[in-house]
């Protein structure tokens, strides 16, 4: 017996109207602010200072061509998939789960890599004899997964709470690493026989490409704000707005603890530390402070990436493309087993320990998801000019074509730094796509909204 479309969508509603402009850009932050805390500081192993800025100001420039690029694609197609929401409007099924794979894989792993930020966290706090190890990372990932059960209003509250009082740490510290700063430390990696090596560039003009997936750090994840579209109150208007002031935090965070930690600590030193803020401040008080508080930081991205996985394989299971039982919310409105199952995956990640392997991996699949955004976007600028844009991205395909080129080379780039690693998350991919191909392309669900999305534009075309 078919079962009846309206009961089966029943089943797998959000809770709308939880989120405003101001608490979209809250979650934008939020994904993204653990970057400043820990985990750039390994690119300096890879590009040195001067490689590390040169490729930041470049990814700088990818995310901000990109943020536009998004902000015009939710505005015309408010939906919980985000990003496959586009690319399967664009790109067709195919395309639409391709993105949403790289998706889901960034977002899966990158939870994994910061538990192992926050355990380094906790273990230099010192308290009661805590040390980092895998109870840690399983204690973060059942009380944030718990907190996201209760539902999304009460989430997205906590996490902008939580997001405030690390941007404020951020603060602290720039405040007690300006009298530390020494422009010499910055350049204080000996440079290697690699061309174009010098003082600036340690490791040549390759470092500054090998640096590129560390600069990513600073926004990786950014991209989730339209996730939270079916969530959030006139979508249409509040999604660009979210994404963009969100954005523009970022590059000023960024900028901040990039210039400020290298100057304070040194280049060499900091390249190595699981912790840099705390590092560069030494035992100061205001070192105490920024540990306590940049555990909040990491703490506020851990929170907030778990929404978007859970949302991710919330909107590719209620259309069929993954099973069909990750999509069913409780009581709450809240995907449950979307939100544990990715979790616990996360969770064996993160028993590795590697913290900067895992990186590379999450950048892997947040790049690749660039790349089909990006197309996505030109193509629908070509083959749907008509379609409704309340938001329109400046620069037009010239932007968003800029960013695609930049996505593809930070592609490769994770191949530099780590060929295992990438070579392990593409083949994670491909399993990925193989389990499409063989079973779940033949059992899409039509009523879904992102297949209606499809079918509409389908019908409009042949009509015209």
């Amino acid at each position: 017996m078919a079962q009846d479309p309206s009961d089966y969508l029943e089943r797998r509603r959000l809770r709308t109207g939880a989120a405003g402009w101001v608490l979209l850009a809250g979650l934008g932050v939020s994904y993204v602010i653990s970057g400043d805390y820990s985990g750039w500081n390994f690119g300096l192993a890879q590009g040195g200072f001067g490689g590390l800025l040169i490729a930041g100001v470049v990814i700088a420039g990818m995310y901000f061509a990109m943020v536009l690029g998004m902000a015009e694609l939710s505005s015309a197609l408010p939906a919980a998939g985000g990003g496959y929401t586009f690319a399967r409007r664009a790109l067709g099924p195919w395309g639409g789960f391709a993105t949403g794979t790289a998706i889901l894989i960034e977002y899966a792993i990158a939870p994994a890599a910061i538990a192992t930020f926050i355990g380094a966290y906790v273990e230099s706090l010192g308290l009661f004899g805590i040390t980092d190890g895998w109870w840690v990372y399983l204690a973060a990932y059942l009380l944030f997964i718990g907190i996201h059960i209760a539902g999304v209003g009460e989430a997205l509250k906590v996490m902008f709470v939580i997001t405030a009082i690390a941007v404020l740490g951020l603060l602290i510290f720039a405040v007690a690493a300006v009298p530390l700063f020494d422009t010499a430390n910055l350049v204080d990696i000996a440079p290697t026989a690699a061309a174009g090596a010098s003082p600036f560039l340690p490791f040549g003009y390759l470092g500054i490409w090998s640096a590129v997936p560390f600069a990513i750090w600073f926004f990786l994840a950014l991209e989730g704000v339209p996730l939270a579209a079916e969530e959030a109150r006139d979508p249409e208007r509040n999604v660009p707005r979210g994404i963009v002031a969100a954005m523009l935090v970022l590059l000023v965070t960024g900028a901040l603890v990039l210039v400020l930690a290298t100057g304070a600590l040194g280049a060499q030193a900091l390249s190595e530390s699981g912790n840099p803020l705390v590092e560069a401040l030494g035992g100061s008080t205001a070192g105490v402070v920024v540990n306590y508080v940049g555990l909040a930081g990491l703490v506020a991205s851990f929170f907030s990436i778990i929404y978007a996985y859970s949302r991710q394989t919330f909107a590719l299971s209620r259309a069929g493309y993954l099973p069909r039982v990750l999509s069913v919310t409780n009581g709450r409105k809240a995907p449950t087993l979307a939100l544990i199952v990715p979790g616990a995956i996360g969770f064996l990640l993160s028993l590795t320990g590697q913290g900067d392997v895992l990186l590379n991996m999450a950048v892997f699949g947040a790049a690749l998801s660039y790349v089909l955004m990006m197309v996505s976007h030109i193509v629908l600028r070509r083959t749907a000019p008509e379609m409704p844009r309340p938001y329109r991205t400046p620069g037009g395909v010239v932007t968003t074509g800029f960013a695609l080129v930049v996505a593809v080379l930070a592609v490769i780039a994770t191949f530099l730094v780590d060929p295992v690693a990438a070579g392990a998350t593409l083949g994670a991919f491909a399993l990925f796509m193989l389990y499409f191909a063989f079973y779940s392309r033949h059992h899409l669900v039509a009523a879904a909204p992102d297949e209606e999305f499809a079918a509409l534009a389908q019908a409009e075309a042949e009509l015209t």
